[in-house]
């Protein structure tokens, strides 16, 4: 479980990251959960964007990806989400 600091520092570091997925009309699939939680490993942090399309809220989108990841959700702001889950092999951001 993080902190409030330490997802206010994860914010911060969030916003200069470019959005690397996206969410389409299909929806959290089978396929994306593995693609995220590789994306995950490689970064630790990472920031993706629900599309109009989808018919889906970015919150309920960033829970379930987080539960099947076993990451956290650091911020869920208008469509865009940011998961973080520490890496096991490649660690890069020291927490506060």
């Amino acid at each position: 479980m993080l902190t409030s600091k330490q997802r206010a520092q994860l914010r911060s570091i969030a916003s200069n990251e470019p959005t690397i997925m996206q969410v389409g009309k299909s929806g959290v699939t089978e396929t994306m959960v593995k693609t995220v939680s590789d994306a995950l490993e490689a970064r630790e942090l990472i920031k993706m964007r629900v599309l109009e399309n989808s018919g889906e809220a970015a919150r309920d989108v960033a829970e379930a990806l987080a539960e099947a990841t076993g990451a956290e959700v650091v911020a869920v702001i208008g469509k865009c989400l940011i998961l973080y889950r520490e890496s096991e092999t490649k660690k890069k951001i020291e927490l506060c």
